[in-house]
């Protein structure tokens, strides 16, 4: 207790030398400490861009109860902490795990003493145990996690760095270094799209507001006036880098100063300076953004200067933290000790003092209580990591049935006729009338209607409400549509102009959409609704070339989004199916690549029917009935197959008879379809306009010689893309894309081999 004693008065001494208390000097206040506290800039350039919550006088926060409670619940994230580093060392936790001991402040100021509700939403980051356990997570479950086990919240299959809490709208933490900030838009999108006034909070790190993404989620959250609260915890430092030498700032070592420039949508009261090692600024800084968003105000952005105990992380064999004499005494400026000065000019010393001795009793027995849990949990088996990558689909029997007797090639006469843009834009209104909770989202896509008019009427019907016309920002708008998906209260269905920038929204769909139900456990968990995990999200798009758009317009990428488990991947090639996949792809309830390539656009009119319908993902449709040769081809290459297999058969000498087989789906793929076809045929020809190199067709083949090899009296043959960039000369271009007179060649080729019945 004497020690503690020292501590605070260590604590004066530091803070009496600091002008502008809570603020950083100019190498940091809580990380580099040795130079004072002189303003980077000058005193008035460094405050007027921000307002800075620097008061601890007595206010409503100091309430002996309140705080007693604040305390204990740092306490338990400090106890739990350190067990998790001892567990590591005995060899229950494993892998990696990051502490947030130091930082129990900004998680129990903001998660803690109930401003948020189970209904507001939490996006963390890979420090996140704190933000967790502050919002109400059962600490056993918790740590079951951190040792792999089934009961943890995400069946053992999230580990440390994705830990969530569903139940107490604890979306998760991630391992993306400034994930949480477009996540946390969507969530907020969310928020705000069903208005009943929840909020959303958005943990980052300092490092974070280095990526682009952190001005994309500001700039998206300030246009559409979202109800997000951006929390920074900034620590000083990354895994070992001094802040100092990675950012430039106004405000050496600041965040804040980034958050500027977005009007009165995110004006100076709305952007806060805290000490993160003061739970009660920290909460009081808190309360005021989460009433702000709560009353619809938009968004706000808050930095809590606070300090890391300990590495990086443990389990990496990482170097510890040098830390100066400046360091380890600014070191001592806990949280804990803070809070129990606090309360002991509340209360008196002795008084505190046998409070906080029943407090860590209690914690200890919670934390012991935990572990005992933990361990009795059994490790979770292969069946539960297969169940755990995709949601079951649910289509209801009729709407199936309709769906399977619709697939029929042969249109009725006189049927109703639409193009391809027609068709998906149908899909589109059906979907919105028929669910509430669809919204579509993209560049151009309102009054415009999109560039190819894939959206067009839907805003005259539905509104900029559901009809949502997004900044130029594609990596905050996949990230957006990844965390309203995450709510359960939103099925986005977003439009990427040209598929080929989705390279540039790559990081949501593949480390987000695509692992979101697996990193979260699957049913090992379910929201307060009682939903499991799911995604439902649907990413679609123009790709392909042959309009002269050159190499950075024109790709086919489908191969890409087929390597990730986790993701279905579609490629309609007639109206009628783009209408009937599309609304299959927004009912399910996994995030779906919806490719579409631009020359189907232009084909003509052909047979849709009216009203609601599905074709079914992972059933293949056989376009034509053949004997000699089984021709598989996807998207546009289909129609060159159709052309190719026609020629074929009018031969006058050795006509070759064609199955033409599209899998509409690439996964999941209809294997029975495609093998049964092939042990009929005995050959088989694959064409796709990627190139060969790395494409679809090399994974097609695969499972063709592994399963029906016995089958096979010619080797298979894929016909695709050139393997290079797509040109910009016409020539060149056309030369790079194989057509119907390429496909045809490689059936005569495989059907002309020794064994064909001449």
């Amino acid at each position: 207790r004497a020690g503690q004693t020292d501590t605070n008065r260590s604590q004066s001494s530091m803070l009496s030398r600091c002008r502008w208390r809570g603020c950083a000097p100019a190498r940091g206040e809580l990380g580099r400490h040795a130079r004072g506290c002189a303003p980077a800039r000058g005193e008035l350039g460094r405050h007027a861009t921000h307002f800075c919550i620097t008061r601890h006088a007595a206010s409503a926060s100091d309430s002996t109860p309140l705080l007693l409670h604040l305390y204990e619940e740092m306490l338990r994230i400090r106890l739990f902490e350190q067990r998790c580093v001892e567990l590591f060392d005995r060899k229950f936790v494993k892998g990696t795990a990051h502490s947030c001991e130091g930082q129990e402040a900004t998680a129990v100021g903001v998660c803690g003493g109930g401003l948020l509700t189970e209904r507001d939403f939490v996006l963390s980051h890979h420090r996140g145990h704190g933000h967790v356990l502050a919002k109400g997570a059962d600490m056993g479950r918790c740590l079951a996690e951190l040792g792999g086990r089934r009961d943890g919240y995400c069946g053992g299959m999230g580990g440390s760095m994705h830990l969530a809490d569903l139940s107490k709208g604890v979306l998760g933490a991630n391992g993306v270094v400034g994930a949480s900030l477009a996540l946390g838009c969507g969530a907020g999108l969310a928020a705000k799209y069903e208005g009943k006034g929840r909020v959303a909070v958005a943990f980052f790190g300092d490092g974070a507001s280095n990526q682009g993404l952190f001005h994309e989620a500001l700039n998206m959250a300030a246009v559409w006036r979202l109800p997000v609260v951006f929390f920074c915890e900034n620590n000083q430092v990354g895994l070992s880098t001094d802040i100092m030498d990675v950012m430039a700032s106004d405000e050496m070592g600041k965040v804040l100063p980034r958050a500027q420039g977005y009007g009165d949508a995110l004006p100076t009261d709305r952007r806060l300076c805290v000490d993160g090692s003061d739970v009660v600024a920290v909460r009081e800084a808190a309360a005021y953004c989460i009433g702000e968003a709560r009353a619809g105000k938009g968004p706000s952005v808050v930095e809590a200067l606070t300090f890391r105990h300990g590495s990086h992380n443990v389990g990496q064999n990482l170097p510890e933290s040098t830390l100066s004499d400046d360091d380890r005494e600014i070191r001592r400026k806990d949280p804990l000790f803070v809070l129990r000065g606090r309360l002991a000019r509340l209360g008196g010393e002795e008084s505190t003092l046998r409070a906080i001795d029943a407090l860590t009793a209690r914690a200890a027995a919670a934390v012991d209580a935990a572990e005992t849990f933990a361990r009795a949990s059994p490790e979770p088996g292969l069946a539960d990591l297969d169940a755990a990558v995709f949601s079951p689909p649910s289509f209801s029997p009729p709407r199936h049935a309709a769906a399977a007797a619709a697939a029929s090639p042969q249109p009725p006469s006189g049927a109703r006729e639409r193009s391809f843009s027609e068709a998906i834009a149908e899909a589109h209104a059906v979907a919105l009338r028929s669910d509430p909770r669809v919204v579509v989202m993209g560049e151009d896509i309102g009054e415009m209607g999109g560039v190819f008019q894939c959206t067009a009427g839907l805003t005259s019907e539905f509104g900029a409400r559901r009809v949502i016309e997004t900044p130029i920002s594609e990596a905050c708008i996949g990230g957006c549509a990844v965390g309203a998906a995450a709510t359960g209260l939103v099925v986005p269905i977003v439009e990427v102009q040209i598929m080929d920038m989705v390279t540039l929204m790559m990081d949501n769909v593949v480390n987000q959409a695509a692992k979101w139900r697996l990193m979260l456990g699957g049913e090992a968990q379910r929201d307060a609704e009682g939903r499991s995990v799911s995604m439902p999200i649907v990413i679609r798009g123009p790709q392909g070339g042959g309009h002269r758009l050159s190499a950075q317009h024109s790709q086919s990428l489908e191969a890409w989004f087929t390597a990730v488990p986790g993701l279905k991947v579609v490629m309609p090639s007639t109206p009628h199916d783009a209408k009937g996949l599309l609304l299959a792809a927004v009912r399910d309830p996994n995030p779906v690549i919806f490719l579409e390539h631009k020359n189907l656009y232009q084909l003509p009119r052909s047979h849709v029917p009216d009203g609601d319908y599905e074709v079914p993902l992972g059933v293949a449709s056989i376009l034509r009935e053949g004997t000699d040769v089984t021709l598989v081809a996807t998207s546009n290459m289909v129609h060159e197959a159709l052309k190719a297999a026609g020629r074929l058969a009018a031969r006058k000498e050795q006509p070759v008879s064609v199955e033409v087989i599209d899998p509409r789906t690439l996964w999941p793929l209809d294997e029975a379809t495609i093998l049964d076809s092939v042990q009929r045929t005995s050959r088989l020809v694959i064409a796709h306009e990627a190139p060969r190199r790395g494409g679809w067709g090399g994974e097609l083949l695969s499972v063709v010689q592994e399963k029906a090899f016995d089958y096979l009296d010619a080797p298979i043959t894929i016909v695709a893309g050139r393997d290079c960039p797509l040109p910009y000369n016409a020539a060149l271009e056309k030369a790079c894309i194989p057509g119907a007179a390429q496909i045809a060649e490689a059936c005569l080729a495989v059907v002309q081999r020794p064994g064909f019945d001449q």
